[in-house]
Formats: structure tokens, sequence, C-alpha cells
């Protein structure tokens, strides 16, 4: 008996899935998704209605005899009966479960109503009545006056909804010894007690998203969605392919200028197939982007799963499996490097049966479409499916309103300023719009899509790198379209205000990863303050997860303060009030800087793979620091001129600036405070001969390992590393 897939059947009629899906239940066939399988019986039905009533739908002339195979012939009187006779009982069925949940919803709507009444009764403040010599509990009760209070109120507003002059406010405090004005603030706390002596309890003001409340809710009107194209995410393991995949699918080459082979930061953008939109978020696969990962689920449709077939379920795709079902997104499986010897698609799906993922070979309804990226075999298939299910899901948003969307990343760029790459989720973003994300604000004064180009708006499911924002936004932050300059620019700064509440706490002794033990065993150290630099915002935000994770009983490690961009004279001196480590993620300090630092007594420690900070701090807590190797700076170059020479590369004319280059030593290259490259020299020339090292305030030939995008103004930095005793 042949078996035919519902999609297959729909494509070979030239007739939407969802369309013969609904013919099918309508008939009462037990159709869960457009995977479900059809037996030859009732593909035979389907095909059979749709030639008798002739609706205008171009069916090629083999589609019946491709999908009839190892069929007999059922003359169409039978088909006919067949309808009939299944259409009557199920319709019958589910008018009686349509009448039964009717009735429930309408025996349910009087109990809310009554439950919102009663709410609606209790808040606010309660009046306050005469007590006489009878006064039930009830009335007592009712006579307590209870207002609700923010975490600081000055005096003059809190006399206000005490119903009591500010001078009585102040002439108590004067009592209990503390000299106040009518405009000071007090905190909650001191709010408390003084509401006692006039009869009143006091609750903690409810906290409301300033975001919320200005731009709400808005319900879009059916007739105003249109179709959108699907968002998707790729998830997965650390080296299961995702960003090798996603190469393949764009034809780019991200994965070379990355370090170690993993994706450091979060990347949008957008493939057509077949005139078909498709927006594609690549999140990193490393247990330390656990939040950029989450992120990426919550504004996602689908979530392609990378699971390599020679590897199997690791922890980091039970993560990921865990985001995508959290954010309510279809899964779709993509079995990557099916090509090597090793692979073995069996045990992959068993592990993937236990993590409650059943594919359809084997049953279930979740798609899984072997792959090799390395070889570019099974893309288009795995392309049809996005699309297939992404008709299924019906997406759509209104493209006839202010935008909305997300941050997926952003970034201090030194020539353009803040840049944020946005995914508009609803509306129509568009250049000179007015817009907030948190607290910054601007006006968008350019947009540029995913390949580059410069456009004018950005439609749903489109992502778009912004410029024009005052500072850079928080990854994962919603913006909004506001109405005026004015008022995006007073919801960013409500918002800021609110972030002045938090304080630093008690200044603690100096700390280093160094004598971090020590102190520890000693029950000096308690909390490990952090202040963490990094290149983009979406990597401040994965350091912080994952260093605040390694907490245990006897030290707290707690994030005091996080920014895109290099380290500077002023994280050091924060630093150095609240006893903080710096830890700088693909940035350098300045030399200056560094001076500072040393003096404060400031411990930085620069990082390019963040597991590597990591492991460190679980090192030094646990005692078992290894000997040390401390770089040493042996010293630095400006790149003047650059020569461009044909079979060889790029050949940088250099400066020395302050100590010497030497040709065996390791160099980096900082370009704006960001450390572009990290390697060797290959070639030291003076004029040209080759040399061992080059002094100060002499000219140099450089050119380096592997990397040619040198550019004038760069500043090569030398370095040794020599092993230190602990």
């Amino acid at each position: 008996m042949s078996k035919v897939r519902v999609y297959e059947v729909a494509k070979q009629l030239n007739i939407s899935t969802k369309e013969i899906m609904d013919k099918l239940k309508e008939y009462g066939f037990e159709i869960h998704s457009h995977m479900s399988t059809l037996e030859d019986e009732e593909a035979k039905l389907i095909i059979g209605y749709y030639q008798e009533v002739n609706q205008s739908v171009n069916i090629e002339e083999n589609t019946t005899e491709h999908l009839m195979t190892q069929t007999e012939e059922v003359p169409v009187e039978e088909q006919k009966k067949t309808v009939g006779q299944q259409i009557v009982k199920p319709i019958d069925v589910l008018s009686n479960i349509t009448d039964t949940q009717a009735l429930t919803k309408s025996g349910e709507q009087t109990p809310k109503k009554n439950k919102n009444k009663k709410q609606k009764k209790q808040k606010g403040i309660k009046e306050t009545k005469p007590m006489n010599n009878q006064t039930t509990r009830d009335e007592v009760i009712e006579d307590i006056k209870v207002i609700q209070l923010p975490p600081t109120v000055s005096i003059k507003d809190f006399a206000g909804l005490l119903n009591v002059a500010p001078t009585e406010i102040i002439k108590t405090l004067m009592k209990r010894g503390t000299i106040a004005n009518i405009n000071q603030e007090i905190d909650y706390e001191l709010a408390s007690e003084l509401a006692e002596t006039y009869d009143v309890l006091v609750e903690p003001e409810e906290e409301k998203d300033v975001m919320e409340e200005v731009f709400g809710e808005v319900i879009d009107d059916e007739k105003d969605l249109e179709k959108r194209p699907p968002v998707v995410v790729v998830m997965g393991h650390v080296d299961h392919g995702k960003t090798s995949l996603l190469d393949a699918i764009r034809s780019t080459h991200v994965t070379t200028g990355e370090a170690g082979g993993i994706t450091q930061h979060i990347g949008a953008s957008s493939i057509s197939l077949n005139g078909q939109k498709i927006t594609f978020l690549d999140t990193p696969g490393h247990e330390a982007f656990t939040a950029m990962r989450m992120r990426g689920a919550q504004v996602t449709d689908i979530a392609i799963l990378v699971v390599a077939a020679d590897d199997g379920v690791m922890p980091q795709t039970i993560e990921a499996i865990n985001h995508a079902k959290a954010a309510n997104v279809q899964i779709i499986v993509a079995m990557n490097k099916i090509d090597k010897p090793s692979a073995n698609p069996d045990r992959v799906k068993q592990e993937l049966a236990d993590q409650g993922l059943i594919v359809e070979d084997w049953g279930g309804d979740i798609i899984c479409v072997p792959v090799s990226a390395l070889k570019h075999e099974g893309i288009d298939n795995l392309l049809e499916m996005v699309l297939l299910v992404a008709e299924m899901s019906d997406l759509k948003a209104n493209p006839r309103r202010k935008a909305r969307g997300t941050i997926i990343e952003a970034q201090l760029d030194k020539g353009r300023g803040p840049v944020a790459t946005v995914l508009v989720q609803s509306g129509t973003l568009q250049v000179g719009d007015p817009i907030v994300a948190g607290s910054a604000y601007g006006r968008v004064r350019a947009m540029v899509d995913s390949k580059g180009k410069q456009v004018k708006k950005a439609t749903p499911s489109t992502p778009v790198e912004i410029l024009g924002l005052s500072e850079v936004p928080t990854g994962g932050d919603m913006f909004y379209v506001a109405n005026s300059d004015k008022q995006a620019r007073q919801v960013a700064e409500r918002i800021k205000a609110q972030g002045r509440i938090q304080m630093i706490g008690q200044t603690p002794n100096k700390v280093s990863l160094d004598d971090l033990f020590s102190q520890i065993q000693e029950g000096k150290m308690k909390d490990l303050n952090i202040i963490i630099k990094a290149d983009v915002q979406g990597s401040v935000e994965a350091v912080r997860q994952s260093l605040e994770k390694l907490s245990n009983e006897e030290v707290r490690i707690r994030t005091i303060h996080g920014g895109v961009g290099t380290i500077t004279e002023s994280d050091v001196q924060l630093a150095s009030a609240s006893g903080a480590i710096i830890i700088g993620f693909n940035v350098r300090p300045e030399a200056s800087t560094k001076a500072m630092a040393d003096r404060e007594e400031v411990d930085i420690r620069l990082y390019r793979v963040i597991y590597n900070a990591i492991d460190d701090i679980k090192a030094a807590m646990k005692g078992m620091l290894d000997p040390e190797f401390v770089e040493k700076v042996v010293g630095h170059a400006e790149i003047r001129q650059t020569f461009k020479v044909s079979g060889l590369g790029t050949i940088g004319g250099a400066y020395v600036t302050d100590g010497k280059m030497v040709r065996n030593a390791g160099v980096r290259i900082v370009r704006d405070g960001i450390v572009v490259y990290e390697g060797n020299l290959a070639s030291l020339k003076r004029f040209k001969d080759d040399a061992k090292e080059v002094a100060t305030n002499y000219e140099c030939g450089v050119m380096f390992e592997k990397f040619n995008d040198i550019k004038e103004g760069d500043v090569v930095e030398a370095f040794i590393m020599e092993e230190v005793p602990r």
C-alpha cells in the first residue's frame, strides 16, 4: 500500500496546503500537520473531489497518475458517495463540542466580571470613617488608610499622600534629629515609619514598565494584516556547523574571522528563495551565550536545530531545544555532517526522541532534513521545509502602523557612533522616524540592509542596521517609534532615571585573581565585583551571565558595570572605588589607562575567547591557578602607509613609537581600541634586509601571518609571554 504526504498532494494539485488540510478535516480525517500521511484511498478521494467540482485550479495532467500509482481506479460516483458518508457524523460531533464550549465560556464570564469588580474596589486609598463605641471589626479594617510608595519620595509628595501639611513631616523628622527641607527625598523604610505615626499603612508601589505604559499593546484589525516573511533562528551545540550551514545558505564566509571558530556575536540577514524571503538570525552555540540564544528564540517563528550526525545531542543542544519550546516556535532539525563516515543518524534520532522530539520517520511530527554544509547538500530541501512550515503558520503583520521590534545587536562605531541591528516585528520603520529603545533615543538617520545597501524603509520581519541613536542600546530591548523627538527623549530619560537607583554598595579591599582564593579562605571575600568591557553589547551580556553562574556559598560574583568599547580611565576609577576586577573581551586598554590601573592596583584581565575567562575565575575560586605566563609588552608601532604586493599580500610601513618590534614576539593589531588581529609576524624588515628587531624611532616593514586587512593608523603591539611563579 503506498502512502503520500499532505503537502505533496497540495504541491501536485497547485493548491495551498492549508486548503487541503481544511478539506480533509471537513471530511473527518485526522490530520495533525502538513507532514501527515494519507493512504492511497484517501489521496484518491481528495483528488477526485477537486476533479469533480472542477474548481479554478490548474491541475497537471499527470498529477492523478503520479499520486495513484499501485492503486485501483474508483468511479466518481463511488467517490461522491464516500464523501457524503464521511461528512455526516464528524460535523454533528463538532457542532456538539462547539455548543458545549460556548456554554462553558458563557458560564465563566460572570465570576470573571465579579472578580474584576472586587479588584477595582480594593484598588486605591480607602476612605476613613469616624469610629464609635459599636465599631465592628470590618469597620476598623475599613478605617485604615493604605498608600502606595515608590523606593524614594519627596517630603512634599509624601505629605500630599498623607493629607497633612509638609511642615508636619519636617517637624516629625526634626524630633528624630534629621533636618530636611520640603523637596528632600526620603527612602521607603523611613516613609513607612513616619506613616505609622499617622495611622497609615504603606505598600510598595507596583513597578510599571515605562515602554508598556507609554506605547501599550495595539491590537490590529484583521483586514490590515498582510503576509510577512518567516524569521528563522539557527541553534545548536558549539562546532556542530551552524555558521557553516548559514554560509552555505548565504554563500558568505563568516567563520574565517572568528576566534577559535566560535560565533561570538549575533547577526541577522535575509535571503530570497523562489521570490519568497526568509530572515535568518545566527545565534552562537557555546553555553556562555545562553542569554543571546534565548533572545534569538523569543523573536523568531521557526528554529533550525543543527545537530552533527557524528556527535549527536549535546548539552547546548538540549538548552536550545528548551529555549525553542519556551518561545513556542516550530523546530526543524538539520542533521549536519551527514557525509562523514562516522555519521550515525539513527543514534541522533534516538537522542532527539529522548528529548521529546520525535522525527517523521519514527511516526512523529518533527521535520528532520539531512544536510552537509561543507558539500552544500540538502540545503534547498531544508529551505523548502522552512517555507512550508511558514505557510502553515500563516504569519502576518500590519505594515501600516508605527514600527516596533527588537534590538538584535548593538555596538559603538568610531566613525558612525552607536549602531544597532534591529528586527522590525510590526509596522514599517522609515528613515527620519523618532525612535526609543531603553535609555537610547534619537531619529533614524540611515538604514542599511543585510547586504550593506542603504534603504529608506523596513517592513515586518526585515533586519536592518540603524544609525542616529544617542547611545548604545541593550541587545534584546524592544524599540518603538514615538510620536515626536520630545516623547522619545522623555521616555528614555524616565528609563535612565530608574537605572540610577542602583547602588554599588560598600567598598571592599583591592582584589586580584591571584589572591582571590586566600581572601575566600580568610573569610574576607564575600562579593567579587567585576566590570566587563567588550566590543559589542551581546558579548557583555553573555560574559556577565556566564561569570555570575559561577557564584557559590563562599563568594558571589557581581557585575557592577558592563559596557561597549575600549577600557577607559573611568572604568579603572570605578574598579578602584569598588574593589572590582576588569574583564576585557576583544578590547585593549590604552597605555595611560594601563598605567593608571598599575597605580591603583586594579587587576585587568584580557580575553579573546570567553571560556578562557570562565576557566580562570573557576580556577582562582578553587585556589588551583597554574604557574602564570604574564604577557609583557615589548613595544608599539604605528602603521603609516600600506603597500599591496601581488602574490605576497599587504605590507605595512610602520614607525616604532616605543620599545621595539621583535621578530619572534607575538603581535596584535589594535584599531580604535578594538583588537582586530592577534597572531605572529610573517616578516620584519629594515629597508630590504630582514631584521631580528627594530628599535624606537626607526621605521620598518611588517607583514602578518594570514592577515592583510591593515590600515593606516593601526597600532601594532608586540608582546612576549614570561612565566611568573605564583
